[in-house]
């Protein structure tokens, strides 16, 4: 049994149009919703790995602003490596324009591999658990429904 830490850092933009950014991937078989970021690298801070993730991933540069949550329950990995995972997210402000197509359908990959991503805007009145696949992200989704 692996009893390893995977810290994982999200952000969350949310438009002029009050939209959502969300990402469908495609990883090891499986299709996920989840919110863009990745995962810390040793000797990275947080926001620098936002910031590291978000260009990396999005070809998006970002400013990091208000923390929102970090995971306080028991959460292991959904690729059953027995890693426990710790979320830490963050509202975050885009400081470039988007190069990336935004896609307005889940899963509209332009062409279906390990590791695929679509981005997309949904709308923040049809945020709901049921719409993100990870469950510390449907934390995140309940607290951003509250006006966290």
């Amino acid at each position: 049994m692996n009893h390893s830490f995977n810290v994982r850092v999200y952000g969350i933009l949310i438009n002029e149009n009050k939209e959502i950014l969300i990402s469908d991937e495609y990883i090891k078989g499986s299709y996920i919703t989840k919110f863009p970021g990745g995962g810390l690298e040793y000797g990275e801070g947080t926001k620098d790995c936002l910031k590291r993730e978000w260009m990396e991933e999005l070809s998006q540069e970002i400013e990091v602003k208000e923390h929102i949550y970090t995971t306080d329950f028991f959460q292991v990995s959904a690729f059953g490596d027995g890693r426990q995972i710790i979320s830490i997210y963050y509202y975050v402000k885009q400081i470039s324009p988007f190069v990336l197509q935004v896609k307005t359908e889940p899963f509209d990959f332009d062409k279906l591999v390990d590791q695929a991503q679509a981005l997309r805007w949904m709308p923040l009145k049809t945020l709901s658990i049921d719409k993100v696949t990870l469950p510390i992200d449907r934390k995140v989704v309940e607290m951003i429904n509250r006006g966290k």
